[in-house]
């Protein structure tokens, strides 16, 4: 009988043959691949295929080949960056998606064992090396993975960058000729449509500027507080007229109380002030007002914005403030996303060494936000 080819060798030996179903595999996978020459759909496959030949003949312990099955093998300390990990950042910058990334690799665990097992009966030895073999490309997997999810992240975050700076210039000059239409005296029409231009650009200002935060976030940086000494209560006045000339049909009440004089960044909890009224104006009761309550405490201050309107189920609060969830709609409406605005709040929040807390029952919903009276400013 034949010997088995331990399975090291075979693919080493047979590595064209294996290489050449990667291609025409790879191939099918449109429209990445429609303009990809061989040589870019072969991208790194050679050398994902010798790292898995050698893995397989490394003495390893039952631990570590179960820390691999799992895509968590140690990785050396300032070891450069892997064949699966290279191979994934090519194939994101080539267009192809996360599906098409994995799809590959079944499609290669499939083509090798098929052709190791067509080439001479599995034995004993031929079992252990399968399991090994397993265990290394999903290693390989959960390495490409990870990578090709930090590469799409990071394109995304440019892109966000790239067109929250591209947008603010004409934003800029719609706002500034709304302005001056308003400010000319001709006719009750042209003023009223002017308002309407006025409101609409700082609405999409406001979410330009949640944009920008949000991106600096992501990227790590954070949202930054420059805090100084000022009475809250002044922005917050300020704020809450603005928000009163912006939405001229809603009633926006201010209840102010205690001493508000503290360290705090004024145009930030302005901001935040801004988020939270205008969510608290979309999905309230539009004939029942807003209510912002600002409190100062001995050690803290306290900013409460409440609406009357459908309560939200006490096991979704905490998602109010992920951007990428659905809060469930009461009484079988539609699911809604809350956007950045809330999540941005929470980030001001923190920047100032607070919290946000969520109370919604009997008909109403309050945000309140809790802050130091002294914070330091982050860089």
């Amino acid at each position: 009988m034949e010997t088995m080819l331990r399975l090291p060798e075979f693919i080493r030996h047979n590595m064209e043959s294996i290489l050449v179903e990667w291609e025409a595999f790879a191939a099918t996978l449109l429209p990445a691949a429609a303009e990809m020459t061989s040589t870019a759909l072969r991208d790194h496959a050679k050398q994902i295929l010798q790292a898995v030949a050698q893995d397989i003949g490394t003495p390893q312990s039952p631990h570590e080949q179960s820390e691999k099955s799992k895509g968590r093998a140690p990785k050396a300390v300032h070891a450069p960056q892997t064949a699966a990990q290279t191979h994934a950042i090519l194939r994101a910058r080539s267009g192809f998606d996360i599906n098409q990334l994995v799809a590959e690799y079944r499609a290669l665990r499939a083509s090798v064992l098929r052709l190791w097992i067509d080439s001479s009966p599995l034995n004993n030895t031929g079992i252990e090396d399968m399991i090994r073999f397993n265990e290394a490309i999903d290693q390989a997997i959960a390495e490409s993975v990870s990578y090709f999810h930090t590469k799409v992240e990071q394109d995304r975050n440019l892109l966000i960058g790239m067109l929250v700076h591209d947008m603010r210039s004409p934003l800029s000059t719609i706002l500034m000729t709304a302005s001056h239409l308003a400010s000319l005296n001709c006719g009750e029409r042209v003023s009223a449509a002017a308002a309407l231009l006025i409101r609409s650009g700082e609405a999409v200002q406001s979410l330009v500027d949640d944009l920008v935060d949000f991106n600096r976030i992501k990227f790590g940086i954070g949202i930054k507080v420059v805090p100084s000494d000022i009475d809250l209560a002044v922005p917050v006045a300020d704020e809450v007229e603005q928000l009163r000339g912006a939405h001229p049909n809603r009633c926006i009440e201010l209840t102010v109380t205690g001493n508000c004089r503290g360290q705090w960044d004024a145009l930030r909890l302005k901001q935040l002030l801004r988020n939270l009224v205008s969510n608290a104006l979309k999905h309230g009761a539009p004939d029942t007002p807003v209510r912002v309550t600002l409190r100062g405490e001995e050690a803290m201050i306290r900013l409460d914005v409440t609406n009357s309107g459908p309560s939200i189920d006490p096991s979704v609060w905490g998602n109010i403030f992920d951007p990428s969830k659905r809060v469930l709609a009461p009484k079988g409406g539609d699911d809604r996303s809350l956007g950045l605005g809330l999540f941005i709040v929470n980030q001001i929040a923190q920047a100032h060494g607070g919290e946000v807390e969520v109370r919604s029952d009997s008909g109403e919903t309050a945000i309140a936000v809790r802050m130091p009276r002294q914070t330091r400013s982050h860089p």
